[in-house]
């Protein structure tokens, strides 16, 4: 299967940049389709984890304001995992680490790769890379985050069986949060068995 890009505009360059295209396409029948212009978000790539204790069997969870959500009937603080975009030359387990550090004061043990996915590839380039991390949850909360980059983050503790609840009644609605969260009510019993 080809594709052909015809034209490409840079129309916004801010926190993140927006392009525009023009490009043609393989058919799936044969031959190649008429061009057709598409706008594309340029965020890069980021990197999220889910810290979680498997001896209080509970999860790291945070909460942030959100531009994306203000018109969620819950309002626009999200409660999220930890998470942070990638800088050029930095490796997902790097970019991980320091987040839970800036984001909510936890310190990361063990690492294990959930999935790396496109997060809305009909508009944006963004690839995730998602992971679950080992910690020890007592005594973590408050309120954390970067002030010069406008962060302001809740970082709460709560029962593995609470988030996926909160999951199922729709109060936890983001992609990698959802995803992270499904993938650990897969894997909680061997991750429990390994990390005791």
């Amino acid at each position: 299967m080809k594709w052909e890009v015809m034209q490409e505009e840079l129309c916004f360059q801010g926190f993140y940049r927006l392009k525009r295209y023009q490009v043609r396409h393989a058919l799936f029948e044969g031959g190649m389709g008429a061009p057709i212009r598409r706008e594309l978000l340029l965020r890069g790539n980021a990197a999220g984890v889910l810290p979680y204790d498997p001896v209080r069997d509970a999860v790291v969870l945070v909460e942030q304001f959100r531009i994306g959500a203000m018109n969620s009937p819950h309002g626009p603080w999200l409660t999220e995992i930890v998470a942070g975009l990638m800088e050029p030359g930095e490796q997902p387990e790097d970019v991980v680490r320091r987040e839970a550090v800036e984001e909510a004061g936890c310190q990361l043990r063990e690492l294990e790769h959930i999935s790396t996915y496109y997060s809305s590839p009909g508009g944006s380039d963004e690839r995730v890379s998602l992971f679950v991390g080992c910690v020890d949850s007592e005594g973590m909360g408050g309120i954390h985050g970067l002030a010069e980059e406008g962060e302001n983050i809740r970082v709460s503790v709560r029962a593995a069986e609470e988030a996926f609840a909160q999951m199922a009644g729709g109060l936890i609605d983001n992609a990698m949060t959802i995803i992270a969260l499904q993938w650990l009510q897969l894997h909680r019993e061997r991750l429990r068995g390994l990390w005791r």
